[in-house]
């Protein structure tokens, strides 16, 4: 089995370190094939447009997490997104930051401190900040268990709805309860089709007057739009996107600039290099052994 890498000559030295430890052959870069029938995995963001080329090929591994913006996989072929624990913990703490500054007004200061303008506001405890988090999944059970310790009320909205330990959770035909009692919500959905254009003027609705908004799924899940109208007449009082629609978000977009807005050019995680080798290799082993992959999409659902 061999596995062609398609991404940075940086990931790619780790790469080549990592699979070769492991005893593992890889081949860098779709020149550097001699044989396309030995090529039976593949790493990619974007995968080659004809992947018949390779007529052996098993397994996709996305590089990253999501894989919302990858094509069908060819009948037989695996699509696995990378599960590394580093992912995970950087969501969270991205997450949980964000949730913070929101939490402790950091928006309204840090246009005060471009104006120095020293002007206290009022503080809110933790214990009266009802958060909501979509998605309860290994990230979400995260998020709930750091934003808990720290006195947050927490539930969450949840499509399987699985339990999770200290949390209420909420089915999809509850929603906008699960709005209604969500002073801070959390988006960490995967995008699908149930989730496209989730969060639109009427969603938004359905939240308490001067919610605040923490956005880490997908850019596509949430109406710009809709927010700043939102934004405007009250309804949000802040919000914090990792993740907008499009990206890169133009220079010259409004949320650059409003100042009750804080926007990261999608950086709550940054795949680890040798994490994702590891991944991949343990990708291969259990194609090997006929075994589910680790990180196998479900066509079905999209994740």
């Amino acid at each position: 089995m061999t596995l062609l890498f398609l991404s940075t000559a940086e990931r790619g030295a780790v790469w080549q370190r990592v699979f070769d430890a492991a005893g593992e052959p890889i081949v860098i870069g779709e020149d550097a094939v001699e044989d396309r029938d030995a090529i039976t995995h593949l790493l990619c963001w974007n995968p080659p447009a004809d992947l018949s080329r390779y007529p052996n090929l098993k397994a996709v591994i996305c590089a990253g997490a999501g894989v919302d913006h990858l094509p069908p996989m060819p009948e037989g072929v695996v699509l696995s997104r990378t599960v590394a624990p580093g992912i995970e913990e950087m969501v969270r703490d991205w997450t949980v930051m964000a949730s913070l500054m929101l939490h402790r007004d950091m928006p309204a200061y840090l246009d005060q401190a471009a104006r120095g303008d020293w002007q206290a506001r009022p503080t809110r405890p933790a214990r009266t900040r009802r958060v909501g988090i979509m998605g309860t999944g290994r990230i979400g059970a995260l998020v709930a268990e750091s934003l808990r310790d720290l006195g947050f009320p927490v539930a969450g909205l949840s499509r399987s709805g699985r339990p999770v330990a200290g949390m209420d959770i909420y089915a999809p035909d509850r929603t906008e309860t699960f709005l209604a009692r969500s002073d801070l919500l959390i988006c960490l959905l995967p995008l699908t089709d149930e989730t496209r254009g989730l969060m639109d003027a009427r969603f938004l609705s359905c939240l308490p007057q001067g919610a605040l908004l923490v956005q880490a799924g997908r850019g596509a899940q949430l109406d710009l739009d809709a927010l700043r109208a939102a934004l405007d007449s009250g309804q949000v009082a802040a919000a914090a996107l990792d993740v907008t629609e499009p990206e890169p978000l133009p220079a010259d977009h409004w949320a650059w600039r409003d100042p009750r807005v804080i926007v990261t050019p999608h950086v709550a995680a940054l795949t680890n290099h040798e994490e994702g080798a590891r991944h991949a290799l343990a990708v291969i082993e259990a194609t090997r052994r006929g075994a589910p992959v680790p990180g196998g999409v479900d066509p079905d659902r999209g994740y």
